[in-house]
């Protein structure tokens, strides 16, 4: 599933396009992605502006002109294409991908200025909706979302309070959306590693200041991702229809049996199974 930077990178490849964008013409080719369409989807958009777009966590967020929000979720596959009148966007530094199924185009957006946006997903895990947004923030969705990582409300003293008293590993922890928003496995792993902390350690006896250097580490692991165009792992894509190169940049995740890479440490990058995913991690160096 993407994670933040891989769907911030989506964002900044869309922004451009929509963000004061009318919306000329909506078409909706099946009445259902994850979750079946609102009711009225094609008509509530149609002639709408979307005045801005932005994240939170792992959703985009097109705020209308009319009082709802569209938000969309990429879920395992999903992706957009961008086509315009003056040729493909190409945001950041990406490989070319192959064009995508025609088949699997479900929702396609068209602005007035020529834009056209297909929304992509082979295996429909991903869903759109429309929310009034004065209520997003007590949406079931959004109610008990975490603080982003990369904003001033996350730093150690608010990750120790979350992790004070567990027992469970930070790595668990961390992907809980409740105590931080967006973080999935890929960078979980990275960051954990980066601040030389055990992911199986009990997460309530990490120190305060090797706190200060975990969170240092996940600003550091995502600002650098989406830099470099997020991770792009099987069917994820750019907005652009492209793969980014920050896969090439791993230090422990998919390095199985690789040299650690920490300056000084002789170990070797382990996968263990945890909580149902795989964890990378040097077994030498994170204590």
């Amino acid at each position: 599933m993407p994670e933040l930077p891989e769907v911030e990178t989506v964002r900044r490849g869309l922004e451009p396009v929509l963000a004061g964008a009318r919306l000329a013409r909506v078409e909706a080719r099946r009445p259902d992605l994850r979750f079946p369409l609102p009711p009225d989807f094609v008509q509530r958009l149609t002639g709408a502006v979307i005045l801005t777009l932005q994240r939170r966590a792992k959703y985009l967020l097109g705020a209308l002109d009319r009082g709802d929000t569209l938000v969309m979720h990429l879920g395992m596959s999903g992706r957009f294409e961008i086509a315009r009148p003056e040729g493909a966007v190409r945001p950041g530094e990406f490989h070319y991908a192959a064009d995508p199924d025609p088949r699997h185009a479900h929702v396609q957006f068209a602005t007035e200025a020529g834009a056209q946006v297909t929304y992509y997903d082979p295996r429909r895990f991903g869903y759109m909706a429309l929310i009034p947004t004065a209520e997003l923030g007590t949406h079931p969705w959004f109610a008990n979302l975490g603080p982003e990582p990369l904003s001033d409300a996350f730093d150690a003293d608010r990750l120790a309070g979350a992790l004070a008293g567990r027992r469970q590993g930070p790595k668990t922890l961390l992907l809980d959306q409740r105590i931080v928003a967006g973080l999935g496995n890929i960078y979980v792993c990275e960051a954990l590693h980066r601040a030389r902390i055990s992911p199986f350690r009990p997460a309530g006896e990490i120190s305060r200041a090797r706190l200060v250097k975990l969170v240092a580490a996940i600003r550091a692991v995502l600002t650098e991702a989406i830099a470099a165009g997020g991770s792009s792992l099987r069917d994820y894509a750019a907005a652009d229809g492209a793969l980014g190169y920050f896969q090439h940049r791993f230090r422990v995740y998919g390095r199985e049996g690789a040299p650690c890479p920490n300056r000084g440490c002789a170990g070797v990058v382990a996968r263990k199974a945890q909580a149902g995913r795989s964890t990378f991690h040097c077994p030498v160096c994170q204590t």
